[in-house]
């Protein structure tokens, strides 16, 4: 599995300067990526990025870098009310889940980023701390109560997602969450607890939600995930019994074995099961798994 780097340039030199989004929101170079309700605009060509001037009024700003051709890029934090912008066809607003393999590398980075800067954005207005309201800073990558004095930062959630097989390497354990009542089934996830390591979350959440105790666990890669603001971490592990699986009857409704025929059907889309689409790390861990025994 491939670990992707960052795509494009974030210019966290240019965050300390004083005035910058003020400046960049005035310039006629600039470009902003609109992102409303945890989406943004996409067509054919990737994302698409309109001027400082066509965004209505009320978005919460903030500075995402710079285009690798060299154009610095804000972003619009939007609300929910309608302006021009949402003239745009309802289908052409999407989300990261909706875009698996539309985007290249750089557009997929940028959308991850914009969704989870814009949440937090919105949803941190106030000070933790006394409840007034703060004011942006850093290019919109900080938050400061003039009251308290208190500094608020993105927030990034750590979660484990682990692709369980069996001794043998021959199956591999997926679960069914309740919230998809069945239609669908993907890798074992949760989030860290505090004081947990990430090796100590995966037993923990494995044997919570599967039954099943863990032999070998070994780390593969990550993947910003903007569902708050979470960084999936991924494991693959391997199961001491694969007799104990049993879905925990609350979060996990069903848990199964596969082999690899069943689950290359599964990607082809003829069954038995739906799978994660392209844009999750659960699908790549799946993916990966089948392709060792091609």
């Amino acid at each position: 599995m491939t670990v992707q780097g960052a795509q494009f340039d974030r210019a966290g030199h240019l965050r300390d300067d004083q005035g910058i989004l003020e400046a960049l929101r005035s310039s006629s170079d600039a470009r902003v990526i609109v992102v409303r309700g945890g989406r943004a605009r996409i067509d054919d060509g990737g994302i698409v990025t309109v001027t400082p001037a066509e965004v209505g009024e009320g978005a919460e700003w903030g500075l995402l870098g710079k285009h690798s051709g060299g154009t610095p890029l804000l972003l619009a934090a939007a609300g929910p009310e309608a302006d021009s912008i949402d003239a745009a066809p309802a289908e052409t607003w999407l989300g990261v889940r909706d875009t698996g393999g539309m985007l290249d590398a750089e557009d997929t980075d940028l959308l991850v980023t914009s969704v989870a800067l814009a949440s937090w954005l919105r949803d941190a207005r106030f000070c933790q701390a006394c409840g007034s309201e703060t004011v942006i800073g850093q290019g919109g990558w900080s938050r400061r109560c003039d009251r308290c004095a208190h500094d608020i930062f993105p927030r990034t959630d750590p979660a484990v997602i682990v692709a369980v097989e069996s001794a043998d390497g021959e199956r591999l354990l997926l679960g069914a969450n309740a919230n998809w009542r069945g239609r669908m089934y993907s890798c074992f996830a949760g989030f860290v607890e505090a004081g947990e390591s990430l090796e100590t979350t995966v037993h923990r959440e494995i044997e919570e939600e599967a039954g099943v105790l863990l032999d070998e666990v070994r780390y593969v890669s990550s993947q910003p995930w903007p569902y708050p603001r979470s960084l999936m971490v991924g494991f693959r592990a391997t199961a001491s019994d694969q007799r104990r699986a049993r879905p925990d009857g609350e979060e996990i409704i069903d848990v199964r074995w596969f082999t690899r025929d069943e689950i290359r059907s599964a990607l082809a889309g003829n069954g038995p099961v739906g799978l994660p689409g392209a844009a999750s790390i659960a699908h790549a861990l799946i993916v990966d798994w089948c392709e060792e025994g091609a």
